[in-house]
């Protein structure tokens, strides 16, 4: 089940109650990629942007900046922000990831080339910056900037990690600490600090935030060997075929014998695959219980983001951030 396959939508639920904020939003966007020399700048990032996508993260931003009773405008400065950050990762990650197709259209890099993907990607992490700094909050610049900082290194890290039989789940949840889940905490964190709440409630937003992106994580890497192509836009086994190290390939070979791990460091580390070898890794993953076991720690990040949220005072909003967290796990029930 993929996220518009249910009759009740808490990410529109939210757009919905955000509407007015997200139209100010997409119009700083659209005036901020202008570029008045380089008309390729605006070319590449409106392709990306004019794909679509649930613009989640800024939508984060807005909400908890409202749920705290944020009644100025900057709040619509750091979704912006929080966007062209995501935006730069997806055209930088396209690149590494030598990617032909994102949000079932052609990407940046494929209609132009990786010298204009990565030289846009880079415009908009300065942009996001331009834009942070003109809250004025050297602590929302503090937040956002460790966060870009933490998402580059993340990605390096996965370079290393995803085809390193080595790697544990230590690792792999520093990599999704760093790929997903900072750029949530960020998103979170920043809207209680320009609403000026206590510090225990900044806390709790970030750890919102970081429970949220590491489940949203766990449960993409799940889909991935046991979704429906269809609702997931993915097919089964890419990350496989990829040879990546996700989750429940991480855990079935902890748990692996000497011929099982034989056969992992042929498929993922040495990248030799044969016909039959994604039928016989989901046996393996199903044989050791790895996919349940994936599935549970999905479950339990969620349940560490529902548990933040009881430390926020009580907000229509609050409400809507608890169904959007059973949402992102709902796919995976």
């Amino acid at each position: 089940m993929g996220l518009d396959d249910v009759t009740v939508k808490p990410h529109e639920r939210l757009a919905a109650y955000l509407a007015d904020d997200m139209v100010a939003v997409n119009a700083l966007i659209a005036e901020r990629m202008a570029s008045e020399h380089a008309p390729r700048i605006p070319e590449v990032t409106a392709h990306l942007v004019g794909a679509g996508g649930k613009r989640l993260r800024p939508m984060l931003t807005l909400a908890t900046a409202r749920m705290c009773g944020y009644g100025g405008p900057y709040h619509v400065l750091l979704a912006a922000t929080v966007e062209f950050i995501h935006t730069a990762t997806l055209l930088h990650d396209d690149v590494v990831d030598e990617s032909g197709q994102r949000r079932g259209r052609p990407t940046a890099n494929l209609l132009w080339d990786n010298k204009s993907s990565v030289l846009v990607g880079d415009y908009l992490f300065a942009r996001s910056f331009q834009l942070m700094v003109e809250t004025g909050s050297i602590t929302v610049l503090g937040i956002l900037s460790n966060a870009a900082a933490t998402i580059a290194e993340g990605e390096v890290l996965q370079l290393t990690a995803a085809q390193n039989l080595a790697t544990n789940e230590a690792i792999y949840l520093q990599v999704v600490r760093g790929k997903t889940a900072a750029l949530f905490s960020a998103a979170t964190e920043v809207g209680g600090v320009i609403a000026g709440v206590p510090q225990e409630q900044i806390d709790a937003l970030r750890d919102y935030g970081d429970a949220l992106g590491i489940a949203f994580q766990i449960v993409d890497d799940l889909l991935d060997y046991q979704g429906d192509a269809g609702a997931t836009g993915k097919n089964i086994g890419d990350d496989f075929r990829e040879r990546k190290l996700t989750l429940p390939v991480i855990k079935a070979v902890a748990l692996a014998d000497e011929e099982e791990r034989a056969f992992w460091k042929r498929v993922i580390e040495k990248g030799d695959q044969r016909d039959g070898d994604l039928e016989h890794a989901l046996a393996l993953m199903e044989r050791h219980g790895t996919l349940d076991a994936t599935r549970a720690d999905a479950l339990r990040w969620a349940a560490r983001g529902r548990d933040a949220l009881e430390r926020l005072p009580e907000h229509e909003l609050r409400d809507m951030l608890f169904d959007l967290t059973d949402y992102v796990v709902d796919r995976i029930r």
